[in-house]
C-alpha cells in the first residue's frame, strides 16, 4: 500500500471510535469526571501561554515527523504502517537537512558581516572638513530648534498676554461696575443722611389720628426744630459750613468746566493733527487744564514752571492721538513714553471719573499719591525724550545757519543788480528765525556759542584755499595794475590771457633729447576753459599736473643713462637751458636777476665749461640755492629754504645723488612757474570773469559755423528733460485739466536736465553730455561719484541706526568722514566690506545678529554700488529723495525761494537720512547752480531756439 493510501485509511479509522469508547460513552453520558488537578493542569493548559506553532522548518513539522506521528497513530489503531527503521531514518534525514540549511544561512549572514567590517575599515576617516560640516550642521539645526522653540514660546506668551488683558477688561468692567453701584450706595446714604441731620427727631406717624390736623402739627414741628437747631450753631461752626459749601463748589466748577471740554483719546485720533493743536493752544483749554492739576496738587498755583507744566500734560493726548506726527520715529524711547502716557492718562481718568458730590469732589490720598507718581514719571521720561530731540533740532538749525551765512558769504561780493541785497534781506530774515528757534531750545549762551563756532569753522574753510595777495605774489613779479579801472584795457579776452599760451620750444642742444624736455612744460588751459573755469569758481587756480613729477623721474632716470654712455655735456647744456627759459620766464626783462640768470645760465657759456672740463655742479647747485629764495613768493619760504639747504650741503656726489637733486630741483622751479602764472591769473580775473560770458558766446557760435559741433546731443538732452517735467505734470494733474500756469518754463526744463545729468549712479558718457556742457564734463562726474558715494554711506547709517533704535536725524560725523575717505580710496571692492564693518563696530557695540544682518547689507549696498545699478529699495529711496531734494534747491528761480530751501535743507536731509552729508550736499547744490547760471549766460539763445524746437514739435504730434 502506498504512503498517501496509508494515510487516508488511517484518517477514516481515527474517525470511527472505538467499541470500548462506545462503551464508556454509554455508560457515563450523564456525568462528567473531573480529572485530578496535576493531570488537569497538565491537559487544559491556557490559550494565551500555549505554545504557537514553530516555522515550517522546525522538527515538529518535519516530513519525518510527520511521518512519524503518522506512523504511531497508525500503529496504535492496528494500521499497517512502515518499519520503525525507516520513519527513524527519515527523521534524522530531515534534521540533518534542516541544520545544514539553517548552518549555511549563518555562514552566508557572517559573510555580509565581515564583508561590511571590511569596507568600513578601508574607507577612509572623516576629515576635518567633514567635521565641520557635521558641526555647522549639528549648528544649523540647533538654531532651527531654538527658533522654533521661541517661536512656540511666542506664541504661547501672545496667548497668556491676550488671556491676562482678557482678565484684566473683566476686572475693570467689574470694578467700575462695582464702583458705580457703591456710589450710588454712598449717594443714596448721603441723602439719607442729610435729611436725617435736617429732621432731628423721627416724623410722627398718622395712626389712629385725622389726615389733616396731625400732618400740619407735624410739619410744623419739624419747621420748628430745625430753626431752633440753626439758631443754636455759632458763628465759627456757620463760617465753616459756608466755606466747606464754598469749596465743594468751587471743586465742582473745575471738574465740570474740564469734563466740558471733551477731552478724550477717540476725539483726539478723530480730529486732525493741526486743528487738536490748535484747540489744545486755547487759553481757555490751558486754564481749565491748569485748574484740574492744581486740584489734584500736580501744579503750584504761584510756579513759575506752571504753563511748561500744564503744556507737558496736555501734550499726552498728542502723544496717544497722533504719535507719528508728534514723534520723530518709533524707537524704544517713543515706546517707552507713549507707555508712561498710557498710564498717566488712564490715573487721571480714573481719579477724575471718581469726583462726586458725596466726596465733595475732592480725591483720596490715595489716589493723589498714584496720579502723583505716574506724572512724575511721565514727565521725567518726556525731559528726557525731549532732550535728545531738541540736541538734534539744535544742532540741525546751527547747520542751516551756517549754510545761510555760506550763501551770504558767496554773494555778498555780486555788484551786479540787486541780487546781493535781495538774499541779504531773505538770509537775515531766516537766521533771525533760526536764531530764535535755537535761543528757545538752548539758551541764549549756548546758542550764541554754536552758532560762533560753527560760523568760525565753515569759514576758515573757506579761507583755506584763499591766501592775501601778498603772501601768494612772487617777490620777482611785476606790478600788475588792475585792469578793471579800464574800461578798454581788453577788446577780447583772448589778448588778456595770452600768457597762458607762451609756450616754448624744446632747447636746440641735444635734438634726440628735444621731445622729452618738450613734456616738461605744462600746457596752459585754453582761453575758453579758463574763463568758463573763473566764471564759475573765482578763486580758480591752475593746478599742477599729476604727470609732472612722473615726467621728471622719467627724464632724469635716461639723464644717468646718457651720462654712463658719455653724453653728459649734451644732458648738462639742455638741463641749463630748460632752467634758464623757465627762470626768465619768472622775471622782468629790465630787472638784474634777469640779466644774472640769463648770463649765467647762458647755454654757449655752459657748453663752454664742459668743454673745457671746468663746469662744477657744485657750483650750479650754490648758485640755484642763492637765486630761488629771491623768487619764492612768501608762503612758499619754508619749501625753497629747505631745497636750498639741501643744494649748499650737496657737495661732491657721484652722478646718481646729482640727478636727485636736480629732479628736486626741477620740481621746485615748475611750482614757482606756476606760482607767477596763478598770481597773474589772481590780478587778471576781474576782467576775465567779466567778459567771459560773451567770449565764451563767440568762441561757441565760431565752433557751429565751423562744423566742429552741432546740437543734436544738446536737443535730445533738452527733450528728454521736458518729457520728464510733463509727465509730473500729468501725474500732478489727473483730471487733464492743464493749465498754462502749469506748464513747465524753460529754466524749469533746464533744472531738471542738469539735476538729471549730475545725479545718476552710473558712469557719465560722452554722449549724453550736450555740446554746451562738454566743459563741465569732469565736473559732473565728480557729481555724480560723490552723489552715489553719499548714498551708499547714508544707506548704510541709516540701517544700522534702525537696528540699533536710534534716530535718524543723529548726526554720525565721525563714521562718515571715516568712511568717505574709505570708499574715496578703496572703491567698491569686496574688500571694502571688512573694513567698512571695522569702522562701524569701532564705534558702536552690536550683537552678533546684528553684525551678521549689517555685513550682508553692506555687501550687497558696495556690490550694487559697483555696478552703477542701485536695485535695493534702501538705496533707490534714499537715492530719489536726495534727487528731489538738489533739484527743489537748483529749480528754485528766484533768491527768495533759494534762501528759503536753504534754510529748510538741512532738516530734509536729516528726515531723510542724510544728517551727516549737509555740507556736501550744499557744495553740490551751490557748484549746479553756479554751472547753471554761466551755462544759461554763454548758451541762453541756443537753449530759447532748442526750447522752441521741441515745444513746436511736441504740439504738432499732439
Amino acid at each position: 500500500m502506498r504512503p498517501s493510501e496509508s494515510m487516508h485509511n488511517n484518517d477514516l479509522d481515527s474517525d470511527i471510535p472505538e467499541e470500548a469508547d462506545l462503551i464508556i460513552m454509554s455508560d457515563d453520558a450523564g456525568q462528567v469526571y473531573a480529572p485530578p488537578a496535576h493531570i488537569a493542569a497538565r491537559f487544559y493548559r491556557n490559550a494565551l501561554t500555549r505554545r504557537k506553532s514553530s516555522a515550517a522548518s522546525s522538527r515538529r513539522n518535519s516530513l519525518s515527523s510527520t511521518h512519524s506521528h503518522a506512523s504511531s497513530r497508525s500503529y496504535h489503531r492496528g494500521a499497517s504502517c512502515q518499519s520503525n527503521h525507516v520513519a527513524q531514518h527519515l527523521r534524522r534525514a530531515s534534521i540533518i537537512e534542516t541544520r545544514k540549511a539553517r548552518l549555511a544561512d549563518r555562514a552566508a549572514h557572517a559573510e555580509q558581516v565581515r564583508l561590511r567590517a571590511a569596507l568600513a575599515k578601508a574607507a577612509p576617516r572623516a576629515s576635518a572638513s567633514t567635521s565641520e560640516e557635521r558641526a555647522l550642521a549639528a549648528h544649523v539645526a540647533r538654531e532651527k530648534y531654538l527658533a522654533q522653540v521661541a517661536a512656540s514660546c511666542a506664541e504661547e506668551v501672545k496667548r497668556a498676554k491676550k488671556i491676562a488683558e482678557e482678565m484684566k477688561e473683566r476686572k475693570r468692567e467689574e470694578e467700575k461696575r462695582v464702583r458705580i453701584e457703591m456710589e450710588e450706595r454712598l449717594a443714596e446714604a448721603e441723602k439719607r443722611r442729610t435729611e436725617y441731620k435736617k429732621c432731628g427727631r423721627r416724623m410722627r406717624t398718622t395712626s389712629g389720628v385725622g389726615a389733616t390736623g396731625p400732618k400740619s402739627l407735624a410739619v410744623v414741628e419739624e419747621d420748628t426744630d430745625v430753626e431752633a437747631e440753626i439758631s443754636t450753631l455759632d458763628r465759627e461752626t456757620a463760617a465753616q459750613l459756608l466755606q466747606r459749601a464754598w469749596r465743594t463748589r468751587r471743586r465742582k466748577l473745575i471738574v465740570d468746566a474740564y469734563s466740558a471740554l471733551n477731552l478724550t483719546i477717540d476725539r483726539v485720533r478723530d480730529t486732525s493733527f493741526d486743528d487738536m493743536s490748535t484747540l489744545l493752544a486755547e487759553q481757555q483749554v490751558l486754564d481749565s487744564a491748569s485748574k484740574a492739576l492744581r486740584l489734584f496738587g500736580l501744579q503750584e498755583a504761584d510756579s513759575t514752571q506752571a504753563a511748561t507744566t500744564t503744556r507737558t500734560f496736555l501734550s499726552v493726548y498728542l502723544i496717544l492721538g497722533h504719535p507719528a506726527e508728534v514723534l520723530s520715529k518709533n524707537g524704544h524711547q517713543e515706546q517707552d513714553l507713549i507707555t508712561k502716557a498710557n498710564d498717566l492718562m488712564i490715573c487721571f481718568e480714573s481719579t477724575l471719573s471718581r469726583l462726586a458730590s458725596w466726596n465733595r469732589y475732592q480725591p483720596s490720598e490715595e489716589q493723589v499719591e498714584t496720579l502723583s507718581q505716574a506724572h512724575v514719571t511721565f514727565t521725567t521720561a518726556f525731559a528726557a525724550w525731549r532732550a535728545q530731540d531738541s540736541s538734534a533740532l539744535v544742532e540741525t538749525m546751527v547747520t542751516t545757519f551756517v549754510e545761510l551765512d555760506g550763501i551770504w558769504q558767496t554773494v555778498k561780493d555780486d555788484t551786479r543788480g540787486e541780487v546781493a541785497s535781495d538774499y541779504k534781506e531773505g538770509i537775515r530774515n531766516n537766521q533771525v528765525i533760526l536764531l530764535s528757534k535755537i535761543t528757545k531750545l538752548a539758551g541764549h549762551s549756548q546758542a550764541q556759542f554754536l552758532i560762533k563756532k560753527a560760523i568760525n569753522e565753515s569759514r576758515r574753510r573757506r579761507r583755506v584755499r584763499r591766501r592775501p595777495a601778498a603772501e601768494v605774489r612772487p617777490r620777482a613779479a611785476e606790478e600788475v595794475a588792475d585792469a578793471s579801472s579800464s574800461q578798454s584795457a581788453v577788446a577780447d579776452v583772448q589778448t588778456v590771457v595770452q600768457f597762458a599760451a607762451n609756450q616754448e620750444t624744446a632747447p636746440q642742444y641735444g635734438a634726440a633729447h628735444s621731445s622729452d624736455f618738450a613734456r616738461l612744460f605744462s600746457r596752459m588751459p585754453d582761453n575758453r576753459t579758463l574763463t568758463h573755469e573763473l566764471a564759475i569758481d573765482k578763486e580758480y587756480r591752475i593746478e599742477a599736473s599729476p604727470l609732472r613729477d612722473a615726467v621728471n623721474e622719467e627724464l632724469c632716470k635716461r639723464m644717468q643713462e646718457g651720462f654712463a654712455q658719455g653724453q653728459g655735456t649734451l644732458w648738462t647744456v639742455a638741463m641749463a637751458e630748460n632752467i634758464r627759459e623757465k627762470l626768465l620766464r619768472t622775471l622782468r626783462p629790465t630787472t638784474s636777476m634777469h640779466t644774472l640768470v640769463s648770463e649765467t645760465l647762458d647755454s654757449d657759456h655752459v657748453y663752454t665749461q664742459c668743454t673745457a672740463g671746468v663746469f662744477s655742479y657744485d657750483k650750479f647747485f650754490s648758485f640755484m640755492a642763492s637765486v630761488l629764495p629771491k623768487l619764492c613768493a612768501p608762503f612758499r619760504d619754508a619749501e625753497v629754504n629747505a631745497l636750498a639747504e639741501e643744494l649748499q650741503n650737496s657737495g661732491s656726489a657721484d652722478v646718481e645723488t646729482m640727478i636727485s637733486m636736480l629732479s628736486r630741483l626741477l620740481h621746485v622751479i615748475d611750482i614757482l612757474s606756476l606760482d607767477h602764472s596763478n598770481f597773474l591769473l589772481m590780478n587778471i580775473a576781474p576782467v576775465l570773469i567779466k567778459e567771459s560770458a560773451g567770449y565764451e558766446q563767440r568762441q561757441f557760435a565760431q565752433d557751429l559755423e565751423s562744423g566742429e559741433i552741432t546740437l543734436q546731443k544738446t536737443k535730445r538732452w533738452w527733450r528728454n528733460a521736458s518729457v520728464n517735467m510733463l509727465t509730473e505734470a500729468d501725474r500732478r494733474d489727473p483730471e487733464n485739466v492743464r493749465l498754462p500756469e502749469d506748464r513747465p518754463t524753460a529754466h524749469k526744463i533746464y533744472a531738471r536736465g542738469l539735476v538729471d545729468l549730475a545725479i545718476c549712479p552710473s558712469t557719465l558718457q560722452d554722449d549724453e553730455v550736450p555740446e554746451t556742457l562738454q566743459l563741465d564734463t569732469t565736473r559732473l562726474s565728480g557729481i555724480r561719484a560723490d552723489v552715489l558715494r553719499i548714498t551708499t554711506i547714508g544707506a548704510i547709517l541709516l540701517n544700522l541706526k534702525n537696528m540699533l533704535r536710534r534716530d535718524v536725524r543723529t548726526k554720525w560725523k565721525a563714521e562718515a568722514t571715516r568712511l568717505w575717505d574709505l570708499l574715496s580710496k578703496d572703491g567698491y571692492e569686496p574688500e571694502s566690506a571688512p573694513k567698512v564693518l571695522s569702522i562701524l563696530e569701532s564705534a558702536h557695540n552690536m550683537p552678533p545678529a546684528t553684525r551678521t544682518q549689517l555685513s550682508s547689507h553692506v555687501s550687497r549696498f558696495l556690490s550694487q554700488a559697483a555696478a552703477g545699478r542701485l536695485a535695493d529699495p534702501v538705496l533707490k529711496v534714499l537715492f530719489q529723495r536726495l534727487k528731489s531734494h538738489v533739484f527743489v534747491r537748483v529749480g528754485a528761480s528766484s533768491s527768495a525761494d533759494r534762501v528759503r530751501a536753504a534754510s529748510t535743507a538741512s532738516e530734509g536731509l536729516a528726515s531723510h537720512g542724510f544728517a551727516e552729508f549737509g555740507e556736501r550736499v550744499g557744495r553740490i547744490v551751490e557748484v549746479l547752480g553756479r554751472v547753471g547760471e554761466v551755462d544759461w549766460a554763454a548758451h541762453g539763445q541756443w537753449y530759447e531756439l532748442v526750447a522752441r524746437e521741441v515745444r513746436e514739435a511736441g504740439d504738432a504730434e499732439a
